[in-house]
């Protein structure tokens, strides 16, 4: 830790394009009540970092100030009452930001212990994507074995995740990617059928590969004029998620269609959600998601890495083309 007790982070310089991110100093933060303090040795890249860092997505009061929302590394303090991990443990775990630093404090109950067969890099991949789909397709969403379902950008680090977990549990996968390229790495990945939406309409593609059925669970980030199109697509008595609105968040929706399927339409976000219903996800993931990370059946997707020092290459690679999750390195393990 150094004896001046300071720590590098990669803070926002001021709202902006990826070179507002520069690297700063910190003093080292204390664990509290029911903390651990952890030496990161990767954090993962998301799109919510990059809405922080144009000043779209404040953190949550309390939270530090510059982004981060997962990250792994070995546990080297404990607050009080912290008890589940053992100094020197591998942990990955989901923080309300400050992730992209040396040290971050982290409430353990939204720790979990990182499985032996993923590396620092991979596990640092794993808590914002399988959290966030686990509560939104598997909790809220409610899918079953033998349903329909349908992500929308299949090669992003959600989609990657959603694709794998929904084939691991018995569901009949499709997607929706940009590209040949895209569609053949979402179906390699467990998709039955992965759809080019710049070239097909995905809608009428769908419908008739469900034989009409249409699709009984949608998860979608776009938003905009996709909420009224998977309207048209959802089964009767199907559900649809929305957990970001990459195109718009104002649509216009056909709600006589929605009475007429009986439809569901729900959404929600988790950063600002509390310790203790992150921990209701962690008890599931760990019962449920870690014996298929450890059995090599699902495993985090990683595009790239990149060091600390090169945080605004990293945002720069977040908006190009990519098929999985950037992980940001401090040079530990």
């Amino acid at each position: 830790m150094g004896s001046s007790g300071e720590m590098r982070v990669v803070e926002i310089r001021e709202p902006g394009g990826p070179e507002a991110l520069v690297l700063g100093s910190r003093p080292v933060p204390q664990p509290g009540q029911g903390e651990i303090l952890v030496e990161v040795a990767a954090a993962g890249v998301n799109r919510p970092d990059a809405m922080q860092r144009q000043g779209a997505y404040p953190p949550p009061p309390g939270a530090p100030e510059w982004p981060g929302l997962e990250v792994a590394g070995r546990v080297v303090g404990h607050g009080e009452g912290a008890s589940h991990f053992a100094e020197g443990d591998r942990v990955m775990a989901l923080v309300p930001g400050g992730g992209y630093a040396d040290y971050v404090t982290v409430a353990e109950d939204n720790a979990l212990m990182v499985p032996e067969a993923l590396s620092f890099v991979e596990a640092a991949a794993f808590p914002e994507t399988f959290f966030t789909v686990w509560h939104n397709v598997f909790q809220r969403g409610g899918l079953k074995s033998g349903e329909t379902f349908l992500v929308h950008g299949g090669t992003s680090g959600i989609g990657t995740t959603a694709i794998q977990l929904a084939h691991a549990f018995g569901a009949r996968v499709f997607t929706t990617a940009g590209s040949p390229e895209k569609c053949r790495a979402a179906e390699a990945l467990g998709a039955d059928a992965a759809v080019n939406y710049k070239s097909e309409d995905f809608v009428a593609v769908l419908k008739e590969a469900t034989g009409g059925h249409g699709i009984d669970l949608i998860l979608d980030m776009v938003g905009g004029e996709y909420a009224g199109r998977n309207l048209e697509l959802v089964a009767e008595d199907g559900r649809i998620v929305q957990i970001a609105v990459q195109k718009g968040r104002k649509a216009e929706i056909d709600l006589f269609l929605l009475m007429r399927k009986r439809a569901t339409f729900t959404g929600s976000t988790l950063r600002n959600r509390s310790v203790a219903f992150k921990k209701t996800i962690a008890d599931e993931l760990s019962a449920q998601v870690l014996p298929l990370i450890e059995s090599g059946k699902v495993k985090p997707v990683i595009e790239a890495t990149y060091p600390f020092e090169e945080a605004a290459e990293s945002h720069r690679h977040l908006d190009r083309d990519h098929i999985g999750k950037i992980v940001l390195t401090t040079g530990r393990d």
